[in-house]
């Protein structure tokens, strides 16, 4: 009889050659069903949890999914075992018998099927039973085989599992398909994915029976493939009309888990045509190489605000209602980020579930990682290309909260508790500063310090916008300085501020005198007058465009990519959608365009 050697025996699993091509993954499988391939048994047992769990099919087709405490002894798990497989053969008996009790061609009842007893049940490793005494935790090793009665299992130990796997709702011609997918024990890039079709009424059946035969059950469409086996799909104008289905196997680069597959719930629907940002993405083709940085800052128009009566009635009333939507807004926000190739992703105004649901999917399927700090209702996003950054830190701050408690502002603060009525405002505010230190996977050496902000909005709180970009810098500086002495900065966001305000004049010029106007932006009763400067050397990377906002009553520059001088300078930017392109709808967002905001898109170069 084999015991462990140990308490905890290292994990012993055979290997198992990831096959991309779907063809060949289909031979294997074939060869290895002829040659009386073992049912699988999945064990699930992590160190941080007190139960693993168990699930296998038994041979009456029934499921198994068992909690057991990883302490408890083998016997005992090998015990309810038995109990569920005499249990689910006396349900398949009873089934049975209902059915022989039928009169039979002579006229009399069938006969009675024989009494069950329960099965032999053993856990085997090496070909040696493992004792009963052994503890789940050791005993249930990765190759190990399970035997119920006549059936065999073979034990897989946390295989590569998805955890989560959606798709889109919405699905348009001509816009990447970007599952949401979690794995367990894997990887994407070493799972293997296969998207297929509806076959078009009338279509000849797939050679072979094809694809359908994946749902073996389902009376319903058959499925042709589509000829890719990549994460995303990007449908064209022959899918119009069809549903997608996703044939996905979890892998870790040594072997694959259980497969799964889903189908979208709605066909494909024809898209909008030319959009705003095609024309630009003719600019950023490829990634670029590792002396550029593409840098984009992006305020998407948070749904949470595109979806109320105001929005549709009184902001965007030129906007057809469905391109308000979520669902519709999403597949041009995927197509737009993607098509730009980034390295570094500043986006504004984003929900949680936005980011969760639809940027992560999108964003991580074409190599960038990202990190989020919520606001209230919304909040900011970064993401960083993984092959050119690797993330080191984050600094993130509620300006409100800083203020008041951060010893770093204690000196602002003090000009500030002289104006109450100014100071009551700027506290109520919940605006925040997002701040990521990252490294290069290249050069060790070259670090960069990037800030991602939405200031306060309202046309009257210039003063508030100075107060909050004066923490903002000060805030950059500490972790710039004294916390990563001498790295360089960028700053992106919507800083709600024209080229002529105060914040614009402070940023770029270094200083602001205290006679500013913007002191008395909401006039006398909240001026707060006070000089303020920074040590930085920063200027707009993409100039000072007439416009980055355009709406129906107003359109301004709002958005910058500030960057540090000493450090970095501008290679190319990118330009942006023209005046027609832009009023083709009138004004933003539109059918064409997601946001009511311009993306700003540039190529920096480190010094």
């Amino acid at each position: 009889m084999w015991r462990l050697p140990g308490s905890r025996a290292a994990l012993r699993g055979v290997r198992t050659a990831v096959e991309r091509h779907t063809r060949a993954e289909a031979a294997a499988a074939a060869t290895e069903t002829a040659a009386g391939a073992m049912e699988r048994a999945v064990v699930r047992c992590v160190p941080s949890e007190p139960k693993l769990s168990l699930s296998f099919a038994l041979a009456d087709g029934s499921h198994k999914n068992m909690q057991r405490d990883q302490s408890e002894p083998l016997g005992r798990a090998l015990s309810r075992i038995a109990t569920n497989a005499l249990k689910g053969h006396a349900k398949a008996a009873a089934a049975k018998k209902s059915r022989k009790n039928r009169p039979n061609a002579s006229g009399g009842p069938g006969p009675e099927p024989a009494a069950a007893c329960e099965p032999v049940v053993k856990l085997y490793y090496r070909e040696e039973a493992v004792a009963e005494d052994v503890l789940n935790v050791d005993a249930w090793q990765d190759g190990a085989v399970l035997q119920i009665g006549d059936v065999k299992y073979k034990v897989e130990r946390n295989p590569p599992a998805f955890t989560e796997l959606q798709l889109p709702r919405y699905i348009m011609a001509g816009f990447p398909v970007c599952p949401k997918l979690s794995l367990e024990f894997g990887d994407p890039a070493s799972s293997l994915f296969r998207w297929y079709k509806e076959a078009k009424p009338g279509a000849a059946e797939p050679e072979g029976g094809g694809p359908s035969s994946l749902s073996p059950s389902s009376p319903s469409p058959s499925w042709t493939e589509t000829g890719v086996n990549e994460r995303v799909y990007t449908p064209s104008n022959a899918d119009i009309g069809l549903r997608l289905k996703l044939h996905c196997t979890p892998g870790n680069g040594q072997r694959l888990g259980p497969s799964r597959e889903l189908e979208s719930v709605c066909p494909v629907e024809a898209g909008p045509g030319t959009c705003t940002f095609d024309h630009r993405h003719l600019y950023t083709k490829k990634v670029t190489d590792n002396s550029l940085i593409r840098t984009v800052s992006y305020n998407l128009l948070a749904d949470t605000y595109a979806q109320t009566e105001f929005s549709r009635s009184v902001l965007y009333p030129y906007c057809a209602p469905y391109a308000l939507e979520l669902d519709y807004r999403q597949n041009l926000i995927q197509k737009e980020l993607t098509g730009y190739n980034a390295d570094l992703i500043c986006l504004q105004e984003v929900d949680r579930n936005v980011f969760t649901d639809s940027l992560v999917p999108a964003l991580e399927a074409f190599g960038l990682e990202g990190v989020f700090r919520i606001k209230q209702h919304e909040g900011l996003a970064t993401f960083y290309r993984k092959t050119k950054f690797s993330l080191l830190s984050q600094h993130d701050i509620s300006f409100h909260e800083a203020l008041e408690s951060d010893p770093l502002h204690k000196e602002l603060l003090e000009k500030l508790v002289v104006y109450p009525s100014a100071q009551e405002r700027v506290l109520q505010r919940s605006s925040v500063l997002q701040v990521s230190v990252l490294q290069s996977t290249k050069d060790s050496s070259k670090r960069l310090c990037v800030a991602n902000t939405h200031l306060y909005w309202h046309p009257k709180g210039g003063y508030i916008r100075l107060i909050q970009m004066a923490v903002a810098l000060a805030h950059i500086r500490h972790v710039s300085c004294d916390l990563y002495p001498g790295i360089p900065v960028i700053f992106c966001g919507d800083f709600n501020s024209t080229p002529s305000t105060g914040m614009y004049h402070f940023v770029v010029n270094g200083s602001i005198p205290e006679d500013h106007e913007d002191w008395a932006s909401n006039g006398e009763e909240e001026r707060c007058n006070m000089s303020l400067s920074h040590f930085f050397k920063l200027k707009s990377a993409c100039g000072e465009p007439a416009y980055t906002n355009y709406v129906g009553g107003f359109h301004g520059c709002l958005d910058y990519i500030f960057i540090d001088l000493n450090a970095l300078e501008v290679e190319q930017v990118i330009p942006l959608p023209s005046h027609e392109e832009v009023t083709t709808h009138q004004a933003l967002p539109s059918v064409s365009h997601p946001s009511d905001h311009i993306a700003l898109v540039c190529d920096l170069k480190w010094k």
